[in-house]
């Protein structure tokens, strides 16, 4: 014990009832037992106040919540950001907590949720009608994103898909116009996107060889090809398709209304990872489209690479939520879970778990939270945001390890939350940009060498 945990002896005689003393001094040996404390170590003094009742007040010490924000990074959101992040959280226990297992297992995603989150009106906290983003548009997505993960994955993913790929194309790729005549449905969620870009073949690789093309004809174009991996194609209303043009070789999007002819998506089946995201395998065969929803205002490849820039950001606040959200479940259960009669929390190595563990969703949080500073400043650039995903998806990897192997056999049952988390973590790993795809990104950035084949 330090000097400061040290009590006063003059304080403790003062305290002492003598009358009381030597009544106990008839009937124990006082001196002895003086000696035998005199002779105990920190431990077993601290063993001796428990069982004595000493220091308490006799009611159950309360163990601290679980936490994931250990440097309070969340109080430096603005009034209107907290009460955003409050809003989801509690959406996401109320709404999405008590179906997310049952859906997770049928590979659905429960649309029946579609209407419960347009009364939050989320993305009119994002974009404008216009097209524009609002000021604080990366945090409060970034935030929003947060408190979905915590809790479950593949919901944010569907609201990524729909505000972060298939909106940020029409607000980046189209015409006032087609924007006015889009747009404002989006943002209400009564017409839901999907964003067609990866291809069987690959993804990284479409920004050099996309295979799906389109050829005017007319006063229409024809596209043809396939998509695959496309979130929420198989109920969204309209996907951006992307595609070369045979003639010129330049990239070109088009919204592709449901039911177009020539326009089919086949459900991926057998996922271990975002069940409740609804992937679709779209095939273009001589599907025709007229001009109007060709968007007017794309740049090529570099209207693409802007929503990916957009996306790449989000989906490394996806890792920190996903990372946060195993460690909240893993801290708890350590502080419930009993074996060898102990709390699993009270053993060395159970704590050494949850501390790395709150170190990397420290260190992510904090990263993540600059990254859409910058972005919202303007300031944010390609190099920065795949460092940002690269990190924060490796890290995730490791925590959410961590956290299963806290809950033992149980890691791997449904109702216990972690396995959902470690699983869906790999889908994090892989998308919008391999590892080894940012890595190379921010390979180029920082040594001015160009290290892609």
């Amino acid at each position: 014990m330090s000097q400061h945990d040290t009590p006063d002896l003059t304080q403790l005689m003062q305290q002492l009832d003598l009358e009381k003393l030597g009544a106990l001094a008839g009937r124990v040996d006082l001196a002895g037992l003086l000696n035998a404390a005199g002779n105990m170590n920190d431990k077993q003094l601290m063993q001796l106040g428990r069982a004595l009742g000493v220091g308490g007040s006799g009611k159950k010490r309360e163990l601290p919540a679980a936490d994931g924000d250990a440097y309070d990074y969340l109080e430096l959101l603005t009034d209107e950001q907290a009460e955003v992040a409050a809003q989801v959280n509690r959406f996401m226990r109320a709404e999405v907590a008590p179906i997310m297992n049952d859906y997770w297992s049928r590979d659905e995603f429960p649309r029946e949720l579609i209407g419960k989150m347009r009364e939050l009106d989320l993305l009119r906290r994002i974009w404008n009608e216009d097209g524009t983003r609002r000021p604080d548009a990366a945090m409060m997505e970034g935030v929003i994103t947060l408190e979905a993960c915590r809790v479950d994955v593949s919901t944010a993913v569907f609201f990524g898909v729909h505000s972060g790929l298939a909106a940020a194309s029409i607000a980046l790729g189209a015409s006032d116009e087609q924007k006015a005549r889009w747009l404002p449905d989006m943002l209400d969620l009564r017409r839901i996107g999907a964003f067609g870009l990866t291809e069987p073949e690959g993804g990284s690789q479409v920004s050099q060889g996309m295979r799906t093309t389109c050829r005017r004809d007319g006063d229409g174009w024809v596209l043809n090809g396939e998509k695959k991996w496309i979130g929420n194609s198989t109920f969204s209303d309209f996907t951006v398709i992307w595609a070369r043009d045979e003639e010129t070789d330049e990239v070109r999007g088009f919204v592709v209304e449901a039911g177009t002819p020539g326009y089919r998506v086949e459900k991926i089946m057998g996922k271990i990872a975002l069940r409740m995201v609804e992937n679709g395998h779209i095939y273009l065969e001589d599907c025709r489209v007229a001009d109007e929803f060709r968007l007017h205002a794309t740049r090529g490849w570099d209207t693409v690479s802007d929503v990916l820039g957009l996306a790449r950001s989000g989906v490394a606040w996806q890792g920190v939520g996903c990372a946060m959200g195993a460690y909240e479940l893993a801290l708890a259960y350590a502080q419930e879970r009993r074996q060898f009669g102990k709390r699993i929390g009270e053993f060395q190595l159970i704590q050494n778990h949850l501390v790395l563990m709150l170190g990397d969703v420290t260190a992510m949080l904090g990263m993540v939270m600059r990254l859409s500073h910058l972005a919202d400043e303007g300031g944010l650039v390609d190099a920065q945001a795949s460092l940002a995903k690269v990190h924060t998806a490796a890290r995730c990897r490791d925590v959410v390890a961590r956290a299963r192997e806290i809950f033992g056999g149980n890691g791997i049952l449904l109702e216990y939350g972690v396995a959902k988390h470690f699983v869906d973590t790999e889908a994090i790993y892989s998308y919008e940009g391999t590892n080894e795809i940012n890595t190379l990104v921010v390979g180029r950035a920082i040594t001015g060498l160009s290290a892609f084949v």
